[in-house]
């Protein structure tokens, strides 16, 4: 009941709503998009919902996000293994960055997070493993025009480029969504004392 009551509250929808729409402008309006390449800051909104709800919230976030946009603005033929690669990655961010009571015992903390292993780990396993390795098989199965190693090398310079843009930006957004716990703006688990 209260896993109900804490991602099916309007305040939780709202919010998640919103992180996926910002997720599919941000992933095919304001990255570079060509085939088999990509690179943008769509990674923000799973991560901060990653950050807020947690591991479910975050997968629902970043595979709604890729499904919305692969069928409503898509870039080339649509192919579910991407998505199946989101959910997995938004899952992975919220396993690493979310701090709750119920998975730590203790009240609600951002301080709990550290650079290792809670950032470094989960963007090196969502950018090499699920990014780099299997999404370029699911672009070689796509395209034919080069083979599962040309794609690649082709890809290798994506992801230099974006493993340190995601570990700078990960502190910024870590003290961002902290700001908006704080300002009540966010529903969930409220640090401080509370009324009744």
């Amino acid at each position: 009941m209260h896993l109900k009551k804490r991602y099916l509250n309007p305040g939780t929808l709202c919010v998640c709503a919103m992180l996926i729409a910002m997720e599919v402008v941000l992933n095919r309006f304001c990255s570079i998009n060509t085939m088999g390449l990509k690179i943008g800051f769509s990674f923000v909104p799973p991560v901060a919902a990653a950050m807020l709800y947690g591991p479910v919230v975050s997968g629902i976030v970043y595979g709604m996000g890729d499904f919305i946009g692969a069928i409503l603005f898509p870039i080339g033929p649509y192919h579910p293994g991407f998505t199946l690669c989101a959910v997995l990655m938004g899952v992975i961010y919220g396993l690493f960055l979310h701090r709750s009571e119920e998975n730590t015992g203790k009240p609600f903390s951002f301080t709990n997070i550290r650079f290792f292993p809670n950032m470094l780990v989960p963007t090196l396993v969502n950018t090499l493993f699920l990014g780099l390795v299997v999404n370029t098989y699911w672009v070689s199965m796509l395209y034919g025009k080069k083979t599962y190693w040309g794609w690649f090398v082709y890809r290798l310079p994506e992801y230099a480029i974006l493993i340190p843009v995601i570990l700078v930006l990960l502190p910024i957004l870590l003290r961002l969504t902290d700001m908006l716990r704080k300002t009540r703006l966010i529903d969930g688990k409220k640090t401080g004392k509370t009324g009744h």
